[in-house]
């Protein structure tokens, strides 16, 4: 049986000092939400992938914890530590946090993330390891009893793994949203179908790429599975030894979606004044997209756009101010 492995994506650039909100987490209007009080205070983020440089300063006071999958450090399954880059940077784009003004911001900085080693230093990791790293998630407490509420996982396979499906599954039974990358294998055409294992199950969210002219990247996977879009060329987060780099992949698109749950199931947690389901945070999430007009299987439902609901909402005060005003003329 092949390994699973990354997602393949391209460093574009290694910096020591990137905009403090980077331009995708802009694109998403996180910001606009951030505005609103939510932060995603309360949630914690199983992130399935590479490790994490532990003492990153944006990075070292939001992990809540964390295990090793992988033949590592001699598969001592307390240490995380990432020595490929990758999931310092997708953990970054979730839940990044400036510290003294100094730094970047993810989309959710206020949320927690659980680093769950599944991939080695190479980026391959077995089918044994990432069905552990999902029961793990799954079945992890905190020491005041937190649990996961979103796993995001920016790793694919050509297989498709019945036991791999069944955490999947459970998962989601959970009511824990699983986020997954598209793939990079795209051929730049949109009839024509792409698969990776996890993403193209139909219980997932799975994610594909666009840049930053809200073009869909060439490379982003095209299937009747996909659920959505998010940037995912030159994304700047956080990169090993304290810096911070530039990525290219559906990969980097996908924590944008991660982090952006943990703002909705806040926000529509408190406006329902319940917990909701994974299909009621799914339709939440789906209700804040904007379609850009390629078809089903290159865009889903379209491009994430956080704080969509709320432009409508004063669009819609102003023409009905405006109406009125006419009707009373």
């Amino acid at each position: 049986m092949k390994n699973i492995h990354l997602i393949p994506y391209k460093v574009e650039l290694v910096t020591t000092a990137p905009p403090h909100i980077p331009e995708g987490i802009r694109m998403i209007q996180a910001p606009e939400v951030w505005e609103s009080g939510e932060k995603g205070k309360g949630n914690v983020i199983a992130v399935l992938d590479t490790g994490c440089q532990t003492d990153h300063p944006d990075l070292e006071e939001r992990i809540v914890g964390g295990h090793n999958f992988t033949h590592d450090d001699g598969g001592d399954p307390e240490r995380f530590e990432d020595y490929n880059g990758h999931g310092t940077h997708v953990a970054g784009t979730i839940a990044a946090s400036m510290r003294d003004g100094e730094g970047i911001v993810g989309v959710a900085p206020e949320a927690d993330i659980l680093i769950v080693k599944v991939l080695d230093k190479q980026g391959s990791g077995s089918y044994e390891g990432i069905i552990a790293g999902i029961h793990y998630a799954i079945d992890w407490r905190g020491p005041n009893d937190e649990e996961t509420t979103i796993i995001s996982m920016s790793l694919g396979g050509p297989e498709d793994h019945p036991e791999l499906y069944e955490a999947i599954k459970r998962a989601v039974d959970a009511g824990i949203p699983v986020v997954c990358a598209a793939g990079n294998e795209g051929d730049d055409l949109h009839d024509t179908d792409e698969f990776a294992y996890p993403g193209v199950y139909g219980e997932v969210i799975q994610v594909g790429a666009v840049d930053f002219d809200r073009r869909i990247a060439p490379f982003s996977n095209t299937n009747n599975e996909i659920d959505l879009v998010a940037p995912g060329i030159n994304i700047y987060s956080t990169y090993l030894d304290g810096q911070y780099a530039s990525l290219s992949g559906t990969s980097m698109a996908t924590p944008h979606i991660s982090g952006a749950l943990a703002l909705i199931r806040n926000i529509s947690e408190r406006d329902f004044d319940r917990e909701l389901t994974e299909a009621e945070l799914y339709a939440q999430l789906v209700r804040r997209t904007v379609p850009l007009g390629y078809p089903k299987t290159a865009e889903g439902n379209g491009l994430l756009a956080l704080d969509i609901l709320n432009k409508f909402e004063q669009l819609f005060k102003i023409l009905s101010s405006s109406y009125g005003n006419g009707l009373n003329r």
